[in-house]
């Protein structure tokens, strides 16, 4: 996908209006702590299969200290796990896996592409498409990262779905 191909103009939307905040991504995503990449979901449209979300990228990133010192860098390993948190809670909510018993999980990556740097006190804008979906099984989603108006991070990103007690550590066993 071409970087002047935007999913959908953020002036097309409300971007300070709140569709689910933080507690309500916790109720869908598993992730916490310092691996929680969203803060907000600010857009979703169904019917076109579109999503918007961000992240307020602060200097109390766990990896401010560390990437890179005096100048941190948000790192592209965590843009792409924010991109698949947003991708995954639209599929979870309302593609098929809401009411299943199955944590979201990578199944791949293509046409990958780092376009802007991301610093602290950057919103990182998330943008998804979802463009195919196996219910219950797999989902594809174009997926872009805005910031300061320019295309961050785009690419495609293959979600699966991991049957809940496949990662349950109270079933797992140690040889």
């Amino acid at each position: 996908m071409p970087a002047k191909d935007i999913i959908i103009d953020l002036q097309e939307i409300d971007t300070s209006r709140v569709v689910a905040d933080i507690a309500e991504i916790r109720r869908v995503n598993s992730q916490r702590f310092e691996m929680e990449q969203l803060s907000a979901i600010v857009f979703m449209d169904v019917e076109r299969k579109i999503c918007v979300g961000y992240k307020d990228v602060t200097s109390e990133e766990f990896w401010v200290r560390g990437h890179m010192p005096g100048r941190p860098l948000m790192p592209g390993v965590l843009m792409l796990e924010a991109a698949a948190q947003l991708c995954s809670f639209f599929a979870y909510k309302f593609e098929g896996l809401a009411g299943k018993n199955v944590i979201v999980g990578f199944g791949g990556l293509d046409e990958v592409k780092f376009r802007e740097p991301v610093f602290p006190g950057d919103r990182l804008y998330l943008l998804c498409r979802m463009d195919r979906m196996r219910p219950g099984k797999v989902f594809v989603c174009a997926f872009q990262g805005v910031v300061r108006g320019e295309i961050a991070v785009e690419g495609t990103l293959k979600g699966v779905a991991i049957p809940a007690e496949a990662i349950d550590p109270q079933t797992q066993t140690t040889s």
